[in-house]
């Protein structure tokens, strides 16, 4: 198979030849810029140019094909170019390119700051990511920068044979603690909310269909629902409020296109994956495995007929960045194990690989789930 047939078998729930994998296509299944140059220094695969940063925040890099090739990656970022770009040195010994938009400086402490005018974060002196406010330093959904994603669609469609997704989507739902405290405070106000975001995301959704066509095979969307211990609300006042709306987004897609749906959600999401199944979400990440209730066993015994999972390969937070190699390719296997029969699964870790993660680590985890892919 190709790699786009791959993973399209897998999400349909049938084993292809081998288990799909990921290495960056959503901007929250990726790699640190400072782990991506470490890996690429220790692979022995220098590049000419300087790694381009796709995400401002998370500060994730743009994963180029070699590294998507020696890996037996089958997605790849729907990510183009900027129309202008800068470098970006955030230490000595580091440089990126970045959009030009990008606005921070560095403080008296050795902080970065950032701003888009109204809204701030901040990257500590050493730190690898901006935490604060969530800026995006472009809208995606000007006519201008829409046909950017729409030629390198094509592109992508055309001249490679990887499976690709546009990103940006919402899911209608907020992610931070004010928003979930106004679910049982104003409920008439979020359904509101829910109901003129829809509206919203439609015409988005319209957009991306007449643009990309049948060049994209994935649209994906994004809000944190889970804590580490538990969901952030409960069934029933999601299933009332946020549901409605979202299953009519979703329906709307699946009549209209024959994308699949991904939806982030980080955290311990367990007791709302039936409402999301319900909606008409086909695929979720990053399966936070070490979250209460996410055990990979119960995930895939209970729902892994009726939603496909994306994430979960490698344990992030107890043993990728902390572990010796031995036990990285050991974690592997045993959730390839449970993950992989039947279809429905593409191997990625637990959300970004972090900017201090060792580079024999990551080079382990992925030859181990390649290894390890066949059926």
């Amino acid at each position: 198979m190709i790699s786009r047939e791959r993973v399209l078998t897998a999400l349909n729930h049938k084993e292809p030849d081998r288990m799909p994998m990921d290495l960056g296509m959503h901007t929250s299944t990726g790699i640190s810029v400072f782990a991506y140059d470490a890996l690429r220094k220790y692979l022995g695969m220098p590049q000419k140019n300087p790694t381009r940063v796709r995400d401002c925040v998370q500060l994730t890099a743009y994963v180029e094909e070699d590294i998507l090739e020696r890996f037996h990656i089958d997605c790849i970022a729907l990510a183009p170019v900027p129309p202008k770009t800068k470098i970006w040195r955030p230490r000595e010994g580091y440089e990126y390119i970045i959009t030009d938009k990008f606005n921070a400086v560095l403080n008296e402490k050795g902080e970065w700051l950032a701003s888009d005018g109204e809204r701030k974060m901040r990257m500590p002196a050493g730190g690898y990511f901006f935490d604060g406010d969530w800026i995006t330093f472009e809208n995606r959904w000007s006519d201008e920068t829409f046909s950017t994603f729409v030629k390198e669609a094509e592109r992508i469609y055309k001249d490679t044979e990887y499976f690709t997704a546009l990103t940006g989507l919402s899911a209608l739902f907020g992610s931070d603690i004010e928003y979930f405290c106004r679910m049982y405070t104003d409920p008439d106000e979020i359904k509101k909310d829910c109901e003129e975001g829809l509206e919203h995301e439609l015409k988005i959704v319209e957009k991306i269909i007449d643009g990309c066509g049948e060049h994209i095979q994935m649209v994906a969307m994004g809000g944190d629902l889970g804590t580490q211990n538990a969901p952030f609300v409960s069934p029933e006042v999601f299933g009332e409020l946020v549901a409605p709306s979202l299953r009519k987004l979703c329906g709307f897609i699946h009549a209209n296109s024959d994308y699949k749906i991904f939806l982030h959600s980080c955290g311990a999401v367990e007791p709302l994956i039936d409402i999301l199944i319900d909606c008409g979400i086909d695929v979720l990440n990053p399966v936070q495995i070490t979250a209460n209730g996410m055990e990979p066993e119960k995930l895939k015994s209970k729902y892994g007929e009726r939603i496909c999972f994306w994430g979960g390969g490698i344990n992030t937070q107890g043993v990728l960045g902390i572990k010796g190699a031995d036990e990285v390719r050991e974690n592997v296997r045993g959730l390839v194990k449970t993950w992989k029969p039947g279809g429905g699964y593409v191997f990625n870790q637990v959300h970004n690989i972090l900017g201090d993660v060792p580079p024999e680590n990551i080079a382990a985890a992925y030859d181990e789930a390649y290894k390890c892919s066949g059926y």
